[in-house]
């Protein structure tokens, strides 16, 4: 089935001169924009949730605690799209670092472990160790490829969490490890605490801040270079000189480094892991806001993981509270009554999340914020002055017509 035909258009509301300044800008001085960009969002978060119609459904600090949360899957997210949308690995075991990361600091901060080491250094550690199991694992895998790895990497995935179920002496079992220790207190923000969402939802920012620097700096370097020649085609990227087995080991282990930042937050702001956290489900989700945000696309996946986390556990568990403050009447579908005020929408929540997740790949199936390479792989690009003249003539260029010239931007 071709593609749909496209028109290049130069719609929007900021000229594309403005654009293509901006751009510019934006590719000389990545972490300064990267940094202005996570100010805006983070003043974003702070007033929203005051503001109608986030303070109908809820106070501030339910939606503080949620954006926190989020966050932890804006990381995993990240570290993901390293493996799977810039080198173009299948990993299914992804939640394997993520039970690393939070199990390395319940060791280190529990009474379990009558230990109560300092929260941003155990960042540091739990990482460190997440990325030690990322490379204890890709070095005997990275051999092999396509579904053979998937298969290898969703059984790491699988014993990891059987492994910290059946070891009773040294993780609690089912009962996992509780009681941990939140952060240390501080200058600014104060002490953490079960209600002191707001001050998680600034460490998670910085964090996110710093690891979408460190990525974005990665993907311009010699490295990411060599990991989208990688994905492209392997055989070509051997050929050239690339040596294939260290730089997909070097995605694997930061990929695991993500997962292990969010792994150590995770546990210092739930205070307790057990094992059915990081269930296959997780790696899944994950996936899922990977591809939905727009593979290779940093920025667009983190926020794709936002959007899709704040979907399934914010706005399917509120429907109900929006349809009684909307007041919608019942109305009739033929013969049958539909009041939506007697319906609870929370024995639905997995069907509505389905469905959504269907319309988005149904209406942008490269995802919602696509990669450049993502979008002139599901469409045609046009040349702006080529399409002019078509347009000109009155006619729409097939998809499948070859219209020569330089790539122009392509709209769907």
């Amino acid at each position: 089935m071709s593609a749909p035909a496209v028109r290049w258009s130069p719609g929007g509301f900021v000229p594309p001169e403005t654009r293509a300044r901006i751009r510019a800008f934006s590719d000389a001085h990545r972490s300064m924009s990267i940094l202005v960009a996570m100010s805006v969002v983070s003043l974003l978060m702070i007033l929203l949730p005051h503001v109608p119609p986030l303070s109908f459904l809820s106070t501030a600090t339910p939606w503080y605690d949620s954006f926190a949360n989020a966050g932890t899957f804006m990381l995993l997210a990240m570290g993901l799209n390293i493996v799977v949308g810039l080198t173009g690995l299948l990993d299914l075991g992804y939640a394997a670092f993520f039970a690393i990361g939070s199990y390395a600091y319940a060791f280190s901060n529990s009474p379990f472990s009558h230990q109560n080491l300092p929260f941003f250094p155990m960042l540091i550690v739990g990482a460190a160790i997440a990325a030690l199991f990322g490379i204890a694992l890709g070095a005997p895998t990275l051999r092999l490829r396509g579904d053979y790895l998937a298969i290898m990497t969703l059984g790491f995935g699988e014993i990891v969490p059987i492994v910290f179920l059946n070891l009773d002496k040294w993780t609690k079992g089912t009962n996992g490890i509780s009681g941990i220790y939140r952060p240390e207190p501080l200058p600014i923000l104060g002490e953490f605490t079960p209600i002191t969402s707001f001050n998680y939802m600034v460490v998670m920012l910085f964090v996110v801040t710093v690891a979408m620097m460190l990525i974005y700096r990665l993907q311009d370097s010699r490295i990411g270079r060599a990991w989208v020649a990688i994905r492209e085609d392997e055989l070509a990227a051997a050929a050239n000189g690339i040596n294939t087995v260290v730089t997909k080991l070097l995605a694997f282990a930061l990929g695991a480094t993500l997962s292990g930042f969010a792994g150590v937050f995770n546990a210092s702001k739930l205070t307790i892991v057990s094992p059915d956290q990081f269930y296959f489900t997780v790696s899944f989700t994950v996936m899922a806001m990977v591809i939905i945000g727009g593979m290779g696309n940093i920025w667009g996946v983190a926020a794709g993981a936002f959007v899709v986390y704040m979907i399934q556990a914010v706005l399917l568990k509120q429907v109900n509270a929006i349809v009684e403050l909307l007041n919608v009447p019942a109305f009739n579908l033929g013969p049958i009554q539909v009041n939506l005020g007697a319906i609870n929408f929370l024995e639905y929540q997995y069907l509505l999340y389905g469905l959504a997740l269907v319309a988005m790949m149904l209406k942008r199936p490269e995802g919602l914020f696509p990669s450049s390479a993502r979008r002139a792989e599901l469409h045609t690009i046009v040349a702006p002055e080529v399409a002019t003249a078509v347009g000109a003539l009155g006619e729409t260029p097939g998809a499948d017509e070859d219209l020569g010239g330089d790539p122009g931007e392509a709209v769907p």
